[in-house]
């Protein structure tokens, strides 16, 4: 009897080495304080599914949003999901730890559908109300690793997520960069990775400027001043 109460017993808790355990109160979840957006760069959400929950991929996110607007959750949200890879943003290395992965069933080359927008627009909500996570803070994967992304991709409505408050935006006309405005200093000071400055700057384009917009070296500075008031304002 005593083995068989002892096979049924709580298992004790890992430790990285033998220690007297002393449980303690006095402790959170960890609270995730960015979240990232992918495309799947799949044909089908089946396809998407098996990529995303395969243990010989390796590769998974928090949620998946099929074109029909369906969400699933895959990981749970205190748990690090391995969606970002190797990235960069603020000066964070492992952004797995402190993000939340959503993938968009999107193969990369089309439009994203109304019902999937309108879905994740309602799980952007509901992640921002519990999380309190700054509006500067939505961003997408090609932003934190510029040398090796490009999703969401080209398609992405980022002015549509701004509008509802989930990411940064500037709309032409814009005043003028000051004079002596650095590029390279305010793209690291947004966030991006100072390491790879044409990649980062690439991402940052894809991210804010429109497919069909013309840039000049003057409006990309002013865009970028723009940008980088906005995260400094109290409340982003």
């Amino acid at each position: 009897m005593a083995a068989i109460l002892a096979a049924c017993a709580p298992l004790p808790p890992k430790t990285a080495m033998q220690a007297g355990w002393r449980a303690s109160p006095n402790f959170d979840g960890r609270r995730p304080n960015l979240v990232i957006i992918h495309h799947t760069g799949n044909s089908t959400l089946a396809q998407a599914l098996h990529t995303l929950t395969s243990p010989e991929r390796k590769v998974s996110s928090h949620y998946l949003i099929g074109r029909d607007g369906e969400i699933f959750q895959l990981v749970e949200e205190n748990a690090r999901a391995w969606h970002a890879g190797q990235s960069w943003w603020g000066g964070l290395t492992d952004i797995n730890s402190v993000s939340l992965g959503i993938e968009l069933d999107n193969n990369g080359h089309e439009p994203f559908a109304d019902a999937q927008m309108e879905a994740l627009l309602t799980l952007l909500a509901d992640i921002r109300e519990r999380y309190k996570i700054p509006r500067a803070n939505f961003i997408g994967h090609a932003d934190v690793a510029p040398t090796r992304k490009d999703d969401p991709s080209a398609w992405f409505p980022w002015q549509r997520l701004a509008e509802q408050g989930f990411g940064l935006w500037c709309e032409a006309p814009l005043p003028p960069a000051p004079v002596g405005f650095d590029l390279a200093l305010a793209l690291t000071a947004i966030g991006y990775d100072p390491r790879t400055p044409e990649a980062s700057r690439k991402a940052f384009r894809l991210h804010f400027v429109r497919a069909d917009q013309t840039l000049s070296a003057e409006h990309e500075n002013a865009l970028a001043f723009c940008l980088l008031q906005q995260k400094r304002s109290p409340g982003q």
